[in-house]
Parts: structure tokens; C-alpha cells; sequence
């Protein structure tokens, strides 16, 4: 098992044509990865996530920092000296190899005292196929796998060697719902049963709370936010956080705190005795909505959206930033479909308020 750190790790791409400046793709990144855990990068496209995975795997080097596993500072090893486990998100099997061959193929390349007769490479493929459920398929080549078999093959080869950390970048992109669903289910069963230190890069915030033990939230190349996903969700930490985590996202409002309450537009929505005057964004979970005839926040009723056992009450307000306000309520609250309006209450501990010019977090009591 192995932890990875990374100490004031930066990457800067050169310049391109007449530009004299180059890209930061990773800025100062300093985080360690816990030995055992599984670890969510998270952010959209182009925030460095899939640039902090190819340093941590000796595919990029720094500009500066240093990459540890461990004790060891591997900053400066090869890729394949560094003893980690990689899966792309188009598999990259070899077409004209078996299952068996193809999860072999590594372990032809080692020397030494690690080198194995075939016998033993067989058996290990076998245990290792065994593990990610694809042992009856070993004697097909991948044109005859379905997508999700195809990426536990590529899991199955990455895992042979046993690596120290094995690192997945987008590795369910191209399979389709339920399939992804399914896979990201087996993929946190087979990092528990090996316990390997394990760095998953994915945009899809539902993958991240789902999978991983802890994440870490990236934008254009900064570290916003590191912590368990569910401690993340409840108190993030600044506005673009707020707003990259959920399903629906959170809805945020133009308002303004004035003596000790929270106004959103005229309406006085909430207590906040602790903040300062002055313009705030309001940032308001679709679950932090109660349905209430007397409620102060008043919304122009745009219809319903059945869930099952719940309820998406699609509203807007002239204070909203985007132009559907969506509310979760439970399917058992009765909606007047006639009404022009409707009103809620609060839950305060589901509104967050974020500093207008900065989009810091802004602490407040109720």
C-alpha cells in the first residue's frame, strides 16, 4: 500500500506560436492521498485533473514540486519505475490479443527477481480476472466484449502487476447509464478487496460522491476544496463548489443581508445575525425548500415535475441567476396547480452565502 503527496506541485506547458506566455495546466498543488483510499479529482474540462494524473504517473513531469509515494521522492522516475497501475477512458486494449493475453502483457515486461514463469502469469490473470468477474471470458479477443467488459479487462491489466497506486482517468465516459452505474459499483468493490491507493479523474460530480472516499474539487488548475463528499456537499467552500456539486444544482440568487436578515429581493427569507451588511450571493439547495402557503419567499409558479418520491416544484424569480428555480419536495405535499405563485420556507442549514466579489463562503448564525 502506498500514500502519494504532492508538495507545491506546478505545470506549466511552454508557449505555442507568438504567445509568450505559457499554460498553468496544475498550480501549486499540495495534497496528500492517504494510503488505502480512493480519491475523486473532480472539476470540468480543462480544470488539470487529467494533467495532476499524468504527473502523478510519470507520464508529465513538474515544472516544479515534488511527487512522493511515501517516502520515496519518485519525481524524477519513469513511468514504469514508479510502480502504478493506468486506465484510459477508450481502454486501449490490443485488438488481435485475448483477454488472457491482454492482461498478461504486462507482466512479460518484468526482469529479475520479479520475472514470472507462464504458468505463474496465467495463474495470476486468472486470480486477477477472478476479481473484476471477466474469468469466462479469457479466450476472446475484445471486438467480442461489450464496452463494460472491455473496461474490466483494462482494469484487470492494470491490477495484474499489483501497482502501489492505480490511477483511472474517466474510465466509464463511454459506456452508457446503467452500464456506468454498474461499473462504478464494481470499481470501489475491487479497490476495497486490494485496498490499492487509487486516484479516479472524473467530470461527473455523481460519480465522485458515490465512488470515492474523499475528493478533490480543481478549477483552471487551483485545488478549491479537499474533503469527504458528503462533508463538501453540506459546506462548501466557495460559490463555484456550490454550484459544481448537486443534482438538480443548487440555485443561486442575487440578495443582500441588512440587520441581521437575508433578503432576496423584498422578501426577508432568513436570519443571519452574524454576517455584515452588504451584497451577497445566496446559494440555496434544491432540498432546502419547504412548501408553505404563509412562507416568505415568494416564486412564480412554473409547474411540476414528477420524481417518484419526490417532487421538482419549477418556479422563477427576478433575483434568480438562472431562469429555472428548482425546488425537492416530497411527492406526499399537495402543489395548488391553479396558483400563480408559490412560498417556502427555508432550511437554513441548506442556504449558503458566498461574498459577491470573491465568492468566498460567509459564515453566518441563525
Amino acid at each position: 500500500m502506498m500514500k502519494v503527496v504532492l508538495q507545491n506541485v506546478t505545470k506549466i506547458f511552454p508557449a505555442k506560436g507568438r504567445s509568450s506566455q505559457g499554460t498553468v495546466a496544475a498550480k501549486d498543488l499540495a495534497f496528500e492521498i492517504p494510503d488505502g483510499e480512493l480519491i475523486a479529482l473532480l472539476g470540468p474540462s480543462g480544470c488539470g485533473k487529467s494533467t495532476t494524473l499524468n504527473l502523478i504517473c510519470g507520464l508529465q513531469k513538474p515544472t516544479s514540486g515534488r511527487i512522493f509515494f511515501g517516502d520515496d521522492d519518485v519525481t524524477d522516475l519513469p513511468p514504469e519505475n514508479r510502480g502504478v497501475g493506468l486506465v484510459f477512458q477508450n481502454y486501449a486494449l490490443y485488438p488481435h490479443l485475448s483477454v488472457m493475453d491482454n492482461i498478461i502483457f504486462p507482466l512479460g515486461n518484468l526482469r529479475g527477481k520479479d520475472r514470472m514463469s507462464k504458468s505463474e502469469m496465467h495463474e495470476k490473470a486468472h486470480e486477477i480476472a477472478k476479481l473484476v468477474q471477466i474469468d469466462e471470458l479469457m479466450d476472446r479477443k475484445p471486438a467480442e466484449l461489450s464496452g463494460g467488459q472491455q473496461q474490466r479487462v483494462a482494469i484487470a491489466r492494470a491490477l495484474v502487476k499489483m501497482p502501489k497506486v492505480l490511477l483511472l482517468d474517466e474510465p466509464l465516459s463511454n459506456l452508457d447509464a446503467r452500464l456506468r452505474l454498474q461499473t462504478r459499483e464494481e470499481i470501489k468493490r475491487i479497490q476495497r478487496e486490494t485496498g490499492i491507493t487509487t486516484v479516479f479523474v472524473t467530470h461527473d460530480q455523481d460519480e465522485a460522491m458515490s465512488i470515492s472516499d474523499r475528493i478533490i474539487v480543481m478549477k483552471a488548475g487551483v485545488v478549491q476544496q479537499i474533503g469527504k463528499p458528503q462533508e463538501v456537499y453540506d459546506s462548501p467552500a466557495n460559490l463555484f463548489v456550490a454550484n459544481f456539486l448537486g443534482t438538480p444544482p443548487i440555485n443561486v440568487f442575487s440578495a443582500e443581508i441588512k440587520g441581521g436578515s437575508l433578503y432576496i429581493g423584498e422578501d426577508c427569507v432568513l436570519k443571519t445575525e452574524s454576517a455584515r451588511d452588504g451584497e451577497v450571493w445566496a446559494a440555496i439547495r434544491p432540498e432546502g425548500f419547504v412548501l408553505c402557503e404563509d412562507g416568505p419567499f415568494c416564486c412564480s409558479f412554473g409547474g411540476l415535475e414528477v420524481m417518484g418520491r419526490d417532487i421538482s416544484v419549477v418556479s422563477s424569480n427576478e433575483n434568480s441567476v438562472n431562469p429555472t428555480v428548482r425546488s425537492i419536495i416530497s411527492a406526499e405535499n399537495k402543489v395548488d396547480l391553479s396558483s400563480k405563485t408559490v412560498r417556502f420556507s427555508l432550511k437554513p442549514n441548506k442556504v449558503f452565502l458566498f461574498d459577491k466579489k470573491t465568492e468566498e463562503r460567509i459564515a453566518f448564525g441563525c
